[in-house]
């Protein structure tokens, strides 16, 4: 008899893989053996297998079928041989093209944008998280609901193609759930604007506790979890697979003697990102805007690492924070054969070993201390209320009291220069830089 305890073993789904390379797109939408194997990376995290791949090359895609229907019947004899449940595309498919491939394959078909979102929903943790995964579900679904419900017509009025006794008054059912999914979407917006605003208030509290806000950014798996983990002991899950950290995580790191700084770890990018995955996601990506430096943390042992670092640049510039002072990090130096990068704003590091990050800090400091000003001032007891704006706004490394009033030695941003340089024996205004 068998144990009741057992727990059985849940069977992975079996996808086959489909791409078309087609003249008429653009370069970043074809698919290539390197999309496609990332696709096949995405279809493991998303908790299936992929059993085969096929690309098609043509001019234009079928605007039936996507890819030609000779593709379609090879793409079939390809399901049914390897007994798959599933037929997942590189390239966003119309919602009817996605309609007749399921009737002429007979399994469910998805598009790379419908797995992202469906890993989004698997990894999602926060309420936060969560919201925006299901905002941009909705909106993925709402164009897609004609194909869904085909088989379940109820026309409104007389014609159509309703069965005998069925038409008359009253609202289809595609029309209820287009106007139900609206109301959602527009509740979700409604509750991710009151996100927004606990997150601007956060933001300006920061901003008066002088905290900078430091962002890690980079392609998904390139190595950021572990570099917050590694940098702050954060404890955060950082496994070797695509989309690991979809929730943002913020930790305090002391970067030198005189300052600290909040990282930030953000949700990864991707080539051919779903455009309403991107909305969805201001919500977080927006600190980017707000932030005093961003590192972009780069594979540097993936072969596509410029490729990857592009897609990243171009998504940074579309959440407008292309003027973000910026350091590149190349991460996992230790698996890299070759000269490594290097430049003023360059760093190599392996965040798992710890190798480079001493020298990360360095110059993430020196970045953050251009417009500071370490200054020695003597202020009349009569001022002494200057002291409180010093310790706000700068930072204060030492106080001595003399019969005089205070020498206090302090690091001051720019902005504080004007009003203390009375308190500076002997200064000289600094040159302007001449390029």
């Amino acid at each position: 008899m068998p144990d009741k305890t057992q727990i059985t073993e849940v069977k992975k789904e079996r996808a086959v893989l489909a791409g078309l390379a087609a003249a008429s797109m653009t370069p970043a939408e074809r698919s290539s053996e390197v999309s496609m194997e990332e696709l096949a990376a995405l279809v493991e995290t998303a908790g299936g297998e992929s059993t085969a791949m096929l690309i098609q090359q043509r001019p234009t895609p079928d605007p039936r079928c996507f890819i030609g229907d000779g593709k379609v019947r090879e793409l079939k004899e390809l399901i049914e041989r390897n007994d798959c449940d599933l037929a997942v595309f590189d390239n966003e498919l119309s919602p009817s093209q996605m309609r007749v491939l399921s009737e002429e394959l007979g399994v469910k078909v998805l598009d790379r944008s419908g797995l992202i979102l469906d890993i989004f929903a698997q990894r999602a943790r926060t309420r936060e998280g969560q919201l925006q995964v299901e905002l941009a579900q909705y909106k993925y679904l709402l164009p897609r609901l004609t194909g869904m419900w085909s088989h379940l017509v109820r026309q409104t009025a007389s014609g159509g193609s309703s069965p005998i006794g069925t038409r008359g008054p009253g609202e289809t059912q595609l029309e209820s759930d287009r106007r139900h999914i609206r109301r959602k979407i527009q509740k979700l917006e409604e509750e991710l604007a009151d996100v927004r605003r606990v997150r601007g208030t956060q933001r300006r509290r920061r901003e008066k506790n002088a905290m900078p806000m430091v962002c890690l950014v980079g392609y998904t798996n390139a190595g950021k979890s572990t570099l917050l983990n590694c940098l702050t002991g954060a404890g955060i899950p950082a496994n070797d697979r695509l989309f690991d950290t979809l929730d943002t995580t913020t930790r305090r790191l002391r970067i030198d003697e005189t300052t600290e700084i909040l990282l930030s770890d953000t949700v990864g990018f991707i080539r051919k990102l779903p455009t309403h995955l991107i909305e969805a996601f201001k919500a977080t990506l927006e600190e980017l805007r707000y932030a005093d430096v961003l590192l972009h943390v780069i594979d540097l042992s993936n072969p596509e690492w410029e490729t990857q670092a592009q897609i990243v640049d171009s998504l940074i510039a579309e959440l407008g924070a292309e003027s973000t002072p910026r350091l590149r990090v190349y991460n996992k130096c230790d698996r890299y054969f070759g000269i490594l990068p290097h430049g003023e704003d360059v760093v190599c590091i392996s965040a798992k070993s710890g190798e480079g990050t001493q020298a990360l800090l360095e110059k993430l400091s020196a970045l953050l201390d251009k417009g500071k000003h370490q200054l020695t001032l003597h202020i009349p007891y009569a001022r002494a209320g200057l002291l409180d704006t010093l310790q706000r706004e700068g930072v204060v490394k030492k106080t001595s009291y003399t019969d005089e009033g205070l020498v206090v030695e302090a690091v001051v941003p720019s902005t504080l220069l004007g009003k203390l340089r009375e308190f500076v024996p002997g200064y000289v205004e600094p040159k302007e830089d001449r390029e």
